[in-house]
């Protein structure tokens, strides 16, 4: 077993933290903007102190590779991603790359020999909050999203990946692709969810990922005075978003026990208090472990933009933007990390997650597995979001044993 500094992973932790820190000890670094760029060269620094071979590939993911003793051998991947959301948290995302940086610098500390080659990589826009869609750095990896289409994608201002990722001087220049086959895939990250915390454990081996699909739905209506537009020849596209709003959270009760259900973006025009809305853009997130009720979950929520555009007499569009199936992670990954949360003495469980992680994609290239800390009162995608440092320790060290056995 491998040794964790304490001092040095909590110094690390805060060192990054305040890059693009809020007011209220959070986190708004939005992937390829000038605070990702600051965080990058502080991961870049650290890796290169560790004399690891560092290279950054066309969109911007980096990787830091620590020879083993086979250097024909399968490398075990690690890592997680730096991006945050807007005024989003500290430990999303950036926990699992500083634990991963720790491993390499613990067996470094120790000379700690492993047969396989260990990397380390830190995926560009996991969020999706500034450029869409989400794991958008591992999802073009490992061939879901085509290169030139990603770095074609555009920002709210029009600007595109590739010209934001020449403004921070992220545009490697080696292919986005694996340059051989993966071992095994890990990455450590917070639940973003109340199980662990409700009971009493610090970490969690997670079994697979819930489904997902993304829709963004348009109502268009007719601008009218507000005062004397009489009410019922008004075709007001906010009334009948309102009605979508509600009708999608009646949804995750409906279907299956597991489904969730979330309009998170809701854009009004002209967006003047005396006006009736025209328009109305909208966005909606289902989720479930079962890809066929996510399918369901999407019919359902057409039927319902059409019932509500039905009765305020609107008419609606409908995309789907983006859909990823339901992920079950390597048996043989959890099988180790169990047998390493044992050997440390961690408390731990299984565990399934409801949120996408670049663990997803990064399965269908290779064994792939994951380990969860626990989120204080479930909260995360915010400034109150927090892991009681003891969690975060036990993680560590399980992260580090687990590491360790599937690099020797």
């Amino acid at each position: 077993m491998v040794t964790i500094d304490t001092n040095r992973l909590e110094e690390t932790f805060e060192r990054y933290s305040q890059i693009g820190r809020t007011e209220n000890d959070g986190l708004h670094r939005l992937a390829l903007t000038d605070a990702d760029r600051e965080v990058r060269d502080a991961f870049v620094t650290d890796l290169e102190a560790l004399d690891v071979d560092v290279r950054i590939d066309e969109i911007g993911n980096v990787f830091g590779r620590r020879e083993g003793t086979d250097s024909s051998a399968a490398p075990v991947l690690i890592g997680s991603h730096l991006d945050s959301q807007p005024f989003g948290g500290r430990f999303d995302g950036q926990l699992g790359v500083l634990l991963a940086l720790e491993t390499l610098r613990a067996l470094e500390d120790e000379g700690v020999d492993h047969r396989r080659p260990i990397e380390i990589v830190n995926w560009t826009n996991e969020e999706g909050a500034r450029f869409k869609p989400a794991l958008m750095g591992s999802g073009t990896f490992t061939g879901e999203f085509d290169v030139e289409e990603t770095l074609d994608r555009t920002d709210a201002e029009g600007v595109t990946v590739e010209e934001a990722l020449e403004e921070i001087g992220y545009r490697g220049n080696e292919p986005c692709e694996p340059r051989e086959e993966y071992h095994a895939y890990l990455e450590l990250h917070i639940e973003q969810g109340p199980k662990l915390e409700e009971d009493g454990l610090s970490v969690g081996i997670v079994e697979g990922v819930y489904g997902m699909s993304w829709l963004e739905a348009t109502i268009y209506g007719d601008s009218d005075h507000a005062g004397p537009s009489p009410m019922h020849s008004r075709r007001d596209a906010l009334v009948a978003a309102a009605d979508v709003v509600t009708a999608v959270r009646r949804l995750s009760g409906r279907v299956a026990d597991d489904v969730v259900t979330t309009v998170g973006e809701l854009e009004v025009s002209p967006g003047s208090i005396n006006v009736i809305p025209s328009a109305v853009t909208l966005t909606i997130d289902v989720r479930s472990y079962d890809d066929e009720v996510v399918g369901e979950l999407v019919s359902h929520a057409e039927r319902e933009l059409e019932n509500a555009c039905r009765r305020e007499g609107t008419e609606f569009d409908l995309e789907e933007i983006w859909r990823i199936p339901h992920t079950e992670f390597s048996e043989t990954v959890r099988e180790v990390a169990l047998e390493a949360a044992a050997a440390v003495d961690a408390p731990h469980r299984e565990i399934v997650s409801g949120a996408g992680h670049d663990a997803s994609y990064v399965n269908e290239i290779t064994e792939t597995g994951m380990l969860f800390v626990p989120s204080v009162d479930g909260k995360t995608h915010n400034e109150a979001e927090y892991t009681e440092w003891e969690d975060v320790l036990e993680g560590a060290k399980v992260f580090a044993e687990t590491t360790r056995r599937l690099a020797a």
